[in-house]
């Protein structure tokens, strides 16, 4: 579900559109993070579509066009735009993965904790649940004093790349978000899907502490964490974006199935 309204009122983005293709009955779905878009996950989409998979990047409501439309959203709308992602890649697929980068991992462990059944496995590129920093600790307040602070976008060793994202915060959205973190480490216990997780040893906008909160949280029985030593925050982008890709189409392959039908 999108909300429309406040799309419609800025023009998208060049290089922020959402990415599908068909292929076998695996699926995946791929969420990218909060003031990002599409194209942080569409060079992994493409890969993961050269596969034999079936694919969806879809952009989250709000993103890809202004931060003051994104201001506008809350996490109930980007939930649901990956839910009915997850919804729609099971009309043609018997199994699917669910993948995120940052907040898009957050994204993908809810839909595992509130849809089990629909979840085989999960992918998470530094994914935030949490963060230590105080000044965001204070965005339940300052939300209603600035609209927005600096941006958190592009934290990308490698020159040349650019997740089309924004250069503000929103802190109304912002805010939002700390609002799902807290519901979904409540749930965290929840989740045995196989779990693989990749973290970046120099990542400047989420920190330690969501990897060990996950890690420790889930109830999951296979939990591989592979460590980034060669990428900053959008680690799909940057220079072991290879070693994400290569790593997750053999841990699809071993916990859930082949690509092509």
């Amino acid at each position: 579900m999108m909300m429309d309204d406040e799309d419609m009122t800025s023009s998208l983005v060049a290089g922020a559109e959402p990415f599908s293709a068909d292929g076998g009955r695996t699926g995946v779905l791929l969420s990218h993070g909060f003031t990002g878009s599409p194209a942080s996950m569409t060079p992994w989409a493409q890969q993961l579509a050269g596969l034999g998979h079936t694919v969806r990047v879809p952009r989250l409501p709000g993103h890809g066009t202004t931060w003051q439309d994104m201001n506008r959203t809350r996490w109930h709308d980007w939930y649901a735009e990956v839910d009915a992602a997850l919804t729609d890649l099971h009309q043609t697929c018997d199994r699917v993965v669910v993948a995120g980068l940052s907040m898009g991992g957050c994204l993908a462990l809810r839909l595992a904790e509130q849809r089990p059944d629909d979840v085989d496995a999960l992918v998470l590129v530094n994914p935030a649940v949490n963060v230590n920093r105080f000044d965001v600790k204070l965005v339940p307040v300052l939300q209603w004093i600035v609209p927005a602070m600096p941006g958190i976008g592009n934290d990308i060793k490698k020159p040349g790349q650019d997740e089309v994202g924004y250069d503000k915060t929103p802190l109304k959205a912002l805010a939002s978000q700390l609002t799902m973190w807290k519901d979904v480490r409540a749930g965290l216990g929840r989740i045995t899907q196989p779990l693989l997780l990749f973290r970046s040893v120099d990542d400047h906008v989420v920190d330690e502490s969501s990897q060990a909160i996950i890690l420790d949280g889930v109830s999951s029985t296979v939990k591989e964490l592979v460590t980034l030593h060669d990428s900053f925050h959008v680690a799909t982008l940057d220079n072991d974006a290879p070693l994400i890709f290569d790593r997750t189409a053999a841990f699809i392959t071993e916990h859930v199935g082949a690509g092509a039908a």
